[in-house]
């Protein structure tokens, strides 16, 4: 099912960028197996490739699972398909960062007890000699507008994630228009859109996090920070056991509850990649 949208895909790429599709999609197949019914010490979550790829949840969960004896299935998606799996009941809980997605998902009744758990933020990076002429002081609106002004090379993610969505509504924002014949949207996840952005020597929209987490690996630069436009918000929220009794509802409740401990906060606030902070502790129940 996966190879034959892929190939379509490849379809739009020139001869010699088809190498670098192929290898960042193939790179982006997370299997994370997940049993078809979680028994009593097994909850199944849905989460984003950027908690994923920066590295957190690796160094959460086994504390988690110490202090409490359940172990955590993890499903790694965008924020789009991790609410979409929420839904149909495939998972227990989601942590993503879409919150008019979110929002949505709450208003259908389809999740319950939403928390704040932190944030970090997105930027833009690109090429090293910046052909879009970038400055520092732009805001993520106007330097979107200068790429496609430019037709510069931008790398989407495409991927119904969090991530895109944002980068969606920033296009609404600034230019309007990204359908250029650089403007490449690959559906896949963050690291594998950073890889390919390096390669092909394209801008792409990230979050902090993941690209702290794959910076040294990369011949990119950070050219738009800090707008407040670029805030970015992650949520923890429970699959509601009114829609689904068969949840693990102790198990899901229990990591709710777990993350936004002053424990999980305080180890959320001392994560870090190579010496730099990726992400800010802010639990507080939202909904």
């Amino acid at each position: 099912m996966f190879l034959k949208p892929l190939f379509q895909r490849i379809k739009q790429f020139q001869p010699t960028q088809k190498r670098a599709v192929l290898l960042a999609a193939l790179s982006s197949l997370i299997l994370v197996t997940a049993p078809a019914h979680a028994d009593s010490k097994s909850l199944r979550m849905a989460t984003t490739t950027s908690t994923y790829h920066s590295g957190l949840l690796d160094y959460l969960l086994p504390t988690f699972t110490k202090d409490t004896g359940y172990e955590v299935q993890l499903l790694v998606t965008g924020s789009g398909k991790a609410l979409k799996m929420g839904e149909m009941g495939d998972v227990d809980i989601v942590l993503t960062h879409s919150p008019k997605a979110e929002k949505a998902f709450l208003d259908a009744e389809f999740g319950v007890d939403a928390r704040s758990v932190m944030y970090n933020d997105f930027i833009l990076v690109g090429p090293k000699d910046n052909p879009a002429k970038l400055s520092q002081t732009d805001s993520a609106a106007s330097g979107l507008t200068k790429i496609a002004d430019s037709k510069s090379v931008f790398i989407s993610r495409g991927d119904d994630s969090g991530t895109h969505k944002k980068e969606l509504s920033l296009w609404e924002v600034g230019s309007g228009t990204h359908d250029w014949n650089n403007y490449r949207s690959i559906g896949q996840g963050m690291g594998p859109t950073l890889n390919m952005s390096s390669e092909l020597q394209g801008y792409t929209l990230t979050d902090r996090g993941t690209w702290l987490a794959y910076q040294e690996a990369l011949d990119l630069a950070i050219w738009v920070q800090g707008d407040p436009a670029l805030f970015n918000q992650y949520q923890i929220i429970r699959v509601n056991p009114k829609r689904y009794p068969d949840l693990n509802i102790d198990g899901a409740k229990a990591l709710s509850d777990w993350i936004v401990s002053d424990k999980a906060q305080h180890l959320i606030d001392q994560f870090q990649v190579k010496g730099e902070k990726l992400f800010t502790a802010d639990a507080k129940t939202s909904n």
